[in-house]
């Protein structure tokens, strides 16, 4: 059994308990406007090219079979409808400018990689967070690795959307000790407009988990124009009220940092020029969700400097 694999990140702290390892998952059910990780919405590698590293030696160009690639004064021109992703480009690039962000690991593989950090875990009280993407759409690989990682005594936290069938999240809940849960908005409308998905689907499974011995930080990324509205917050706060194990609410401020992450699959992010969230705003909606009675309300991420006076509703 293989999964297939964006970036393993080591040390991380935004994702569950502890230093964990955060490994990121190909494929995503949903097509949100914000996503932070565009490199994780396709289940195929994708081919990542780095300006910075380039040094114009052109055997990339001379040597792609599909004649897909042509450097010009705007940079590497990649004909991505001819590109097949063969990774020739990746391996005779002298610099390392070329990258197939995607890489397929074995579960023995990815068990090794991530007990590399096994001290830090047992310290920290941290362990290894499954994201993406969507790491769900991988159940397979996913039913694999849990347990096994499991024996080991290791911490998994397993982090969702909630956009897949509830037969997936009952083949692995056993062995999961916490689920990093996204709720973006419960309108039905809004929800399937902007992301594609069913929020029925997202709220039936998120009330299936809770009714588990599993423990849940439900999350919501703070978008203005999205997510970032005070109504919107009151909503899921009320609905987080209904649930059990809850833990923790957080309030995930809005980044732009992987603008370039787009430019480098040649894909146009309509966020790129969007402000970040003033920090009166995220301590704003903390306060509306503590009115509502939701406890252990946290908000993170940067915020937008002082005279940046774009709208961050």
């Amino acid at each position: 059994m293989e999964g297939m694999v964006f970036n393993i990140q080591r040390y991380s702290t935004e994702d569950g308990p502890g230093i964990r390892t955060t490994v990121f998952m190909k494929g995503c059910p949903l097509s949100c406007p914000w996503c932070q990780n565009p490199e994780g919405l396709e289940k195929e590698p994708n081919l990542v090219w780095y300006e910075t590293k380039c040094i114009g030696a052109l055997k990339c160009v001379e040597n792609c079979p599909e004649d897909a690639l042509e450097l010009s004064k705007s940079g590497m021109q990649i004909d991505r409808e001819k590109c097949t992703k063969c990774g020739e480009c990746v391996e005779i690039c002298p610099s390392g400018a070329f990258e197939l962000a995607g890489e397929k690991y074995l579960v023995s593989e990815l068990i090794d990689e991530v007990l590399k950090d096994k001290i830090f875990y047992e310290e920290s009280g941290g362990g290894v967070t499954f994201g993406g993407g969507e790491p769900m759409l991988q159940i397979e690989f996913l039913e694999e690795i849990v347990p096994r990682l499991k024996e080991e005594g290791i911490n998994i936290a397993i982090d969702t959307s909630g956009a897949v069938p509830w037969s997936d999240y009952e083949k692995i809940i056993e062995y999961v000790d916490l689920f990093l849960y996204d709720l973006k908005t419960l309108d039905k409308q809004k929800f399937k407009k902007v992301t594609g998905g069913n929020i029925d689907l997202v709220k039936e499974n998120i009330r299936k988990i809770s009714s588990h011995d599993v423990s849940i930080w439900v999350r919501t990324p703070i978008i203005p124009s999205y997510t970032g509205r005070e109504d919107n917050i009151r909503e899921i706060s009320k609905f987080i009220k209904e649930l059990q194990n809850i833990e923790r609410y957080d309030l995930l401020a809005f980044n732009n940092l992987c603008k370039s992450d787009y430019e480098r699959l040649d894909q146009e992010w309509e966020l790129k020029n969007t402000s970040l969230v003033k920090e009166e705003k995220m301590e704003g909606l903390q306060k509306v969700a503590k009115k509502e009675g939701v406890k252990n309300v946290n908000w993170s991420g940067s915020t937008q400097i002082e005279g940046d006076e774009n709208s961050d509703g």
